[in-house]
């Protein structure tokens, strides 16, 4: 008799369902998935893994009896920082599509300011005419902070795309052709250097508010930031100063403090801030339910738990 795994998520009903979907496709033969909402007693007792997707911590607890939890997301703060330090143990999604589809947005928002894109369209809401300088790739050094998986594959296909790249993160990394720094040193020396910063480190207690008054002193006047990372790592109220000083040339915002953005926030209505929905590498259904699915074959036949997340890490 295969398992039931649950299948516990606080996303929109047409959300879950092709999610369902996609899972119970991947799963069939190794486990029978099941929404949260439906499962009986005994099953909530039998659970020993759940496949989770912005879950309410609380019901969790539910399952008295789980080992681990198989996270649809890579970001899992907010698993990490609400689930009891006893609790069952996360796993978070590593697809390698996530990394070439982050790059691809990574690509495609450095290309946005390197062709200074912000400024033709003021000119066009102004009806102007004008042609600004044209630069070189090689001419323009971008800055990525975070160097794991996302990070190394987006620096990888800006340097194949003829940037000058450069790289932080908080311990000593190596990347092929990539000029990498570390700790709070190294990152002034990124930050001073970049024509563009992309920002792609995860949320932990030691990168919240990473990005502040201090830090944008040191960025390259002028320069322009992007974040599709976690909105917390950026200091909102600095970034606001920063641009209203020009400091900061332009925002690529893709992650909030709070989303949906509210309507209040002055992001939404500043000149020299771009705002996206969250859009910047959303999990591929079909590719993640294989990866997940194959997880949980494994677990049933070795009784071994795929690698989880270090909580004091947060990732």
């Amino acid at each position: 008799m295969i398992p039931v795994i649950p299948f516990v998520s606080q996303s929109r009903p047409d959300t879950q369902r092709d999610w369902l979907e996609s899972l119970t496709s991947a799963c069939e033969g190794t486990a029978e998935i099941k929404s949260f909402e439906v499962l009986s007693d005994a099953e909530r007792q039998a659970a020993k893994v759940a496949i989770v997707a912005n879950p309410d911590p609380a019901v969790l607890e539910r399952l008295p009896n789980l080992l681990w939890v198989q996270s649809l997301w890579a970001g899992v703060e907010r698993l990490a920082a609400e689930l009891p330090a006893d609790g069952p143990m996360i796993v978070r999604l590593e697809d390698p599509q996530m990394a070439e589809t982050m790059s691809e947005a990574v690509l495609a928002w450095t290309l946005y300011l390197h062709r200074d894109m912000p400024r033709y369209a003021r000119q066009q809401q102004e009806k102007l005419w004008n042609e600004g300088p044209h630069v070189l790739p090689q001419e323009r050094t971008i800055a990525v902070l975070g160097l794991g998986n996302l990070g190394r594959v987006a620096a990888a296909r800006l340097k194949a795309n003829g940037f000058q790249v450069t790289g932080w993160s908080r311990s000593p990394k190596s990347l092929p052709g990539i000029a990498c720094h570390h700790g709070p040193e190294g990152l002034a020396t990124v930050l001073n250097g970049a024509d563009i910063t992309i920002v792609l480190t995860p949320l932990t207690s030691e990168t919240r508010g990473m990005l502040g008054a201090r830090e944008f002193a040191h960025i390259n006047k002028g320069a322009a930031i992007i974040n599709f990372a976690r909105g917390p790592v950026i200091r909102t109220d600095a970034l606001l100063q920063a641009l209203d000083s020009g400091r900061v040339g332009h925002a690529v915002l893709d992650v909030f403090d709070e989303e949906p953005l509210p309507q209040s926030s002055p992001l939404w209505d500043h000149d020299s801030v771009t705002v996206l929905p969250h859009i910047s590498a959303p999990t591929t259904r079909s590719t993640a339910a294989k990866l997940v699915c194959g997880n949980i074959r494994s677990f049933f036949a070795t009784g071994e738990i795929p690698a989880s997340v270090d909580r004091k890490r947060g990732y």
